[in-house]
């Protein structure tokens, strides 16, 4: 009977993360530095909008792309934010998860054979999507070049296949971001050969020695720039992503959206407009506390020789292992005798190989308790 199953869909893979997650998940009294989501509550004003939402009955259908009040909210904050210009009629869609947005703009523009460049190690989530499309991933190895995909990279492994570049800054799992002047060769590049640029900024919100800066209002007509409101404002769960796209391809990625979901979640979306308007800096107070326990975690990992390259945003590190073992043994070893859990890098791809992802999505105790117990581990090796 498994012939019967698309070949492509055989080939998947659950998760590396959730794989080394379902490993560990034994693990009694385990502090967990493997969240990739905020420990913060929703904002009560956004909850409370969502429960009047409830009571006058907003639980039909919406527009495809979304009540249009929510899209003029989403334009407004994203100029305001990152001078970022989309018409709310034709060039936003909402979607159900920045992951629902990634997946809508794949399916959009891949063909079989077209080839997607992007960096490694990266969040998982792509290359299932990419091989799904009958397209074919073509992983950079950045771990030489600060975490950073450069354009002379990107130069060097253009080829008459390639379709689209894969841009996500902050990254997970490294946290580090892009430059403008670094962008701006990247446009360079991605304009002499006419690519797509598909710019996943979820955490954009999340930066912290500079303002963020969106490839897209460098070269616009190339870029589909994916946001949501998961990491900004603490909702996860409540599944509003944003795909954004100048009109030529937001119309193409609307039939996509329209045969997949039909329309966001109806009262999410009434949510997300209080998010988008009188939430506008609800970011801003989780951003200063992730920068204090970016300075903690840091200033651990040094101590303990962990090779670092200081996040500029998000919430993780990817640290390079003090240990000529596997990430994925040293990882399992730390979860198992120190009761600490962390990601080994692979789960991000082979170039992940030798590191580890740390989230400082937890509580300063949590950090502190975390690596007094990495400390002893690493003391006994």
């Amino acid at each position: 009977m498994t012939s019967k199953i698309n070949p492509n869909v055989q080939k998947l893979e659950i998760s590396g993360i959730r794989q080394f997650f379902n490993r560990i998940s034994h693990v009694d009294d385990m502090i967990s530095l493997t969240i990739g989501q905020p420990d913060f509550k929703t904002p009560q004003h956004i909850k409370d909008t969502a429960i009047q939402a409830i009571n006058e009955n907003f639980t039909s259908y919406t527009h495809n792309a979304g009540f249009i009040e929510l899209r003029q909210a989403i334009s407004s904050f994203m100029n305001v934010k990152y001078n970022l210009l989309y018409n709310p009629e034709n060039e936003i869609i909402v979607t159900n998860g920045a992951s629902q947005a990634i997946d809508t703009a794949l399916r959009t523009v891949l063909m079989p054979g077209d080839e997607v460049i992007l960096p490694s190690p990266v969040y998982p989530g792509y290359t299932p999507i990419i091989n799904q499309c009958g397209a074919v991933p073509v992983l950079i190895d950045i771990t030489e070049t600060q975490f950073k995909l450069t354009a002379s990279q990107i130069e060097n492994a253009v080829t008459p296949k390639t379709k689209c570049i894969i841009l996500p800054y902050p990254s997970n799992p490294t946290g580090v971001s892009l430059l403008k002047s670094e962008l701006e060769d990247i446009a360079r590049v991605v304009k002499e050969n006419d690519l797509i640029i598909v710019a996943d900024e979820i955490y954009s919100e999340l930066t912290y020695d500079r303002k963020h800066v969106s490839i897209g209002t460098i070269i616009k007509e190339h870029t589909i720039t994916i946001n949501g409101l998961s990491k900004s404002h603490a909702m996860t769960g409540w599944r509003i992503g944003v795909l954004m796209a100048p009109e030529w391809i937001a119309k193409e990625c609307l039939k996509v959206h329209q045969y997949s979901v039909s329309c966001a979640s109806s009262i999410s979306q009434k949510a997300a407009i209080a998010a988008f308007t009188t939430g506008i800096n609800d970011a801003l107070p989780m951003r200063d506390e992730y920068r204090k326990r970016r300075k903690l975690t840091g200033d651990y990992l040094k101590s303990l020789n962990f090779k670092t390259i200081e996040p500029d945003g998000a919430f993780y590190y990817l640290a390079g292992i003090p240990s000529t073992m596997s990430s994925f043994d040293f990882a399992l070893l730390l979860a198992e005798q120190a009761k600490v859990g962390v990601i080994p890098g692979t789960a991000f791809g082979e170039h992940g190989e030798g590191f580890i992802r740390i989230s400082y999505a937890c509580s300063e105790l949590s950090i502190h308790l975390a690596f007094e117990r990495i400390s002893k581990f690493l003391q006994n090796r």
